[in-house]
This record gives structure tokens, C-alpha cells and sequence, in this order.
């Protein structure tokens, strides 16, 4: 499903970034991730490359099969919206749309008529457990509500890869624990394939696998 081969990532300036360096990595269909490892060591910067919104230096990553750097900017667009999905840490959701607008958004952009939209978030929004709140702005919600949300619309268009970046980070510890039930009840359903970067050991080491980096390189990929 997420494959590295030889891939590195630098940024030139004054002087030269090393964000990654030299990672050989697979990624099974169905499989949950855990990414860990201390600030600056390049979690962020894989994530990035795996979602697409970054290219490497050098090395080659392929998606469901596909070699990223053999596709043009609109390829990578199509590649992101039709087989991604993205949870973040602070929700990233629109203020002024409520919960069956916010999940709505990714189905607007593919197009999809405004009677099935309405249809695929009311069903979305009833999973997360938040049917009763349909309507509500995000300042609206709790955070452990508003994260809610951000999962349903990161599965509105099912996609196979589900990247969370730090989704339990902005949370306390009882809602953080709730939402990776969530994520892992939704995963099992959907047969996603989830990598998550986290800070958290208890959620790291809750997970089937797990990849830690230091100094721009995986030091350790143990399954338990």
C-alpha cells in the first residue's frame, strides 16, 4: 500500500536541512502505524511524503501501486483526494459550516449531488456518535466532538489510507483514548490503512506496529 525505497528529503538554504534520510519502508494494506520519535526527527516530514504533499529528494514512494514521482501535479491532486485521508491535530475545520457541511466538504469537490452528500455525512456523523449534533458549528463542540468530525470527513470518501497526524495531542487523556478507540473501531470497519504520528508512548504502544525515528532515520520497527 506505502512504499520507500532509498527515500531522503532536504531543504537548501543558507545552508542545507536534512529532514529524512535513506528510509527503505513498507506499509501493508489493513495495517495501524504508529510513528514516534523526538521533535526534528522527521515524523512530520514522512507523513507529509505519504500524504503526497511533499516530494523526496531523492528515492521513490509508491501508493496503492502507483510511483508518485512519475505523476504530474494534477496526478498527485487526483492520487491525494481519491486514496487519502487526513486527521490533524487541531481539526482543521471550517468555522462557519456546521458538522454535515464540514463532512460534506470532500464530496462537494468530487462532485457528488447534495441530496447523497447530505446522506453519506448524516451516516458518517451517526458512526462517530455525534447524530444528535448534525447541526452545530465547531465552537460549537467539545474537542473530543470537533475530532469527531475531523474523522468522518477523513472517511467520507472511504479512502484506503488514513494519515492522522497527532490526533489525540490537543485532547485530554480520557477523550485522547476515546478518539483512538474511534480510529481503530473505524479502521477495522473500513479496512483502512492508518499511520499515525503520535507523542504519546501509551497510544504508541498500544498499536500493532511500531516505527521510531532519530535524526532523520528509523531506528527501530517492531510488531507487537
Amino acid at each position: 500500500m506505502i512504499e520507500f525505497n532509498g527515500v531522503s528529503k532536504h531543504y537548501d538554504g543558507l545552508r542545507t536541512t536534512i529532514a529524512l534520510k535513506n528510509v527503505d519502508l513498507q506499509i501493508e494494506r489493513g495495517e495501524f502505524v504508529s510513528i514516534v520519535g523526538p521533535s526534528g526527527s522527521g515524523k512530520s516530514t514522512l507523513l507529509n511524503l505519504m500524504g503526497t504533499l511533499d516530494r523526496p529528494s531523492e528515492g521513490s514512494i509508491r501508493i496503492d501501486g502507483r510511483e508518485t514521482g512519475a505523476l504530474d501535479d494534477t496526478e498527485i491532486t487526483l492520487l491525494r483526494r481519491d486514496k487519502i485521508g487526513f486527521i490533524f491535530q487541531f481539526f482543521n475545520l471550517l468555522p462557519s459550516l456546521n458538522c454535515m457541511e464540514n463532512v460534506g466538504v470532500p464530496l462537494h469537490l468530487r462532485g457528488w449531488p447534495a441530496t447523497k452528500v447530505a446522506a453519506r455525512a448524516k451516516e458518517l456523523l451517526e458512526m462517530v456518535g455525534l447524530g444528535r449534533r448534525m447541526d452545530h458549528l465547531p465552537d460549537e463542540l467539545s474537542g473530543g466532538e470537533r475530532q469527531r468530525v475531523a474523522i468522518a470527513r477523513a472517511l467520507s470518501c472511504s479512502p484506503p489510507i488514513l494519515l492522522a497526524d497527532e490526533p489525540t495531542g490537543n485532547l485530554d487523556s480520557q477523550t485522547g483514548l476515546e478518539i483512538l478507540g474511534l480510529i481503530k473501531e473505524l479502521q477495522q470497519q473500513f479496512g483502512s490503512t492508518v499511520v499515525m504520528v503520535t507523542h504519546d508512548s501509551s497510544v504508541a504502544e498500544s498499536s500493532p506496529r511500531r516505527i521510531r525515528l532519530r535524526d532523520s532515520r528509523i531506528i527501530e520497527d517492531s510488531r507487537q
